[in-house]
């Protein structure tokens, strides 16, 4: 059994893809811990002749709200995993920093000492990922603990 699984979710229900996975990984364990890891992504303030659109503490408002909205719905995905005697708990990062999302994960992962990380992926491939990116694919290639790449449910071989 790994110790410690970093989940990385976002809110989706491709996100919440791997649940049954880490269900299973952790069935009939009676140590280790979970962690699910929301990043709360910096807003980007568009910018109208030198100015921006919306005043500091507007902007400080929708950062705020972002991330109560974040920790909301990780109080609510506790209460809806049980994976019994494994120590289920979530963290929320609202970082100032300009890294990107997968930049932020692959820097928790290496902090917490987390020894597998399970995350959800379209698994898409050719122009349709270069044009979108892939956290997934950016994390893996990152850090140096296992990457457990879920392929969301419906998702076709090859797009």
């Amino acid at each position: 059994m790994y110790q410690k699984i970093v989940v990385p979710v976002d809110g989706s229900e491709l996100a919440e893809g791997v649940l049954s996975q880490v269900a299973t990984m952790t069935e009939g364990c009676s140590q280790g811990e979970v962690v699910f890891l929301r990043i709360v992504e910096r807003v980007s303030a568009p910018v109208n002749g030198g100015y921006y659109a919306l005043g500091k503490a507007s902007w400080l408002k929708v950062e705020e709200d972002a991330r109560a909205r974040a920790e909301e719905y990780m109080k609510d995905l506790k209460g809806r995993v049980d994976y019994g005697r494994v120590k289920v708990s979530c963290e929320v990062i609202a970082e100032v920093a300009s890294r990107d999302v997968a930049d932020q994960i692959a820097a928790y992962v290496k902090k917490s000492g987390a020894d597998l990380v399970v995350i959800s992926t379209h698994g898409r491939s050719g122009i349709s990922r270069w044009a979108w990116g892939s956290v997934a694919d950016r994390l893996l290639r990152s850090i140096s603990v296992p990457v457990l790449m879920v392929r969301a449910a419906g998702c076709t071989e090859g797009v």
